[in-house]
């Protein structure tokens, strides 16, 4: 079946599964109408991203399209494919790949919790839950900038290197992963993540954890193979306690 539309079954294999994860974010709320955009690495030289314009939620595989690391538009025509344009975010999901070379997945949400804290100047880089610790570290906020304009990629530049996932003020969150489902896992522990922030607010109550657990959580990190280039220094200087 995937023959039809991809050159060979991994091509398929991954145009199923962004059609899928697209189909999640929507059923759990994190982007609706024509937001969010989703995109892996084929190979060195190409990327398969979605499409400007289309529901994340009623996506097809072969609506899909291929472009290099410029982000030219490559690859065999197809009547499904006929006039479609790459997502306007397209700089930054290039300019994660240019920064990451470890990471094979993008992906773009408006998760409406995350979006609303970032409006109301509530930080999320709090440590406050354990597996969000250890599994994401610091999530640091991107300043606001225009969206799907070439200012997104200046905005993540610098973060991306460091962090798996950001926050962009007014706009949604970029999370990267060595796969799609990585990628979308990362995506549903920031909006959990700010959810409970949420609810801390509402409540009056809550502060971030205790320094010699937050010490054992970011060493746990670091024995999973999970820490970030400069996020001790990151974390000391913010925190004041970093892995032992």
């Amino acid at each position: 079946m995937s023959g039809a539309y991809a050159r060979d079954a991994r091509e398929g294999a991954l145009r199923q599964e962004i059609v899928q994860v697209g189909k999640m974010m929507y059923e759990r709320g994190l982007l609706c109408g024509f937001e969010g955009n989703l995109s892996v690495r084929l190979d060195d030289k190409r990327i398969l991203i979605t499409p400007s314009g289309l529901h994340k939620g009623l996506l097809r595989p072969e609506q899909l399209l291929i472009v290099d690391n410029n982000g030219q538009v490559i690859g065999y025509p197809t009547e499904a494919r006929r006039g479609l344009k790459p997502t306007s975010e397209l700089p930054m999901h290039l300019e994660a790949y240019r920064q990451r070379p470890d990471v094979s997945a993008a992906v773009h949400a408006h998760p409406p919790i995350t979006v609303a804290l970032s409006i109301a100047g509530i930080p999320m880089d709090t440590p406050l839950l354990p597996e969000v610790i250890v599994l994401l570290g610091m999530i640091p906020m991107a300043p606001y900038v225009m969206s799907s304009s070439d200012e997104g990629a200046g905005a993540i530049r610098e973060l991306i290197r460091h962090h798996d996932a950001i926050i962009l003020e007014r706009h949604g969150t970029l999370t990267v992963g060595t796969s799609l489902t990585q990628a979308f896992m990362r995506l549903e522990t920031v909006e959990q993540n700010a959810r409970i922030h949420f609810m801390l607010a509402q409540l009056g109550r809550g502060g971030p954890i205790e320094h010699k657990e937050l010490a054992k959580l970011l060493q746990m990190r670091r024995r999973m193979g999970l820490e970030r280039e400069g996020e001790a220094g990151e974390f000391r200087r913010r925190w004041g306690v970093g892995p032992d």
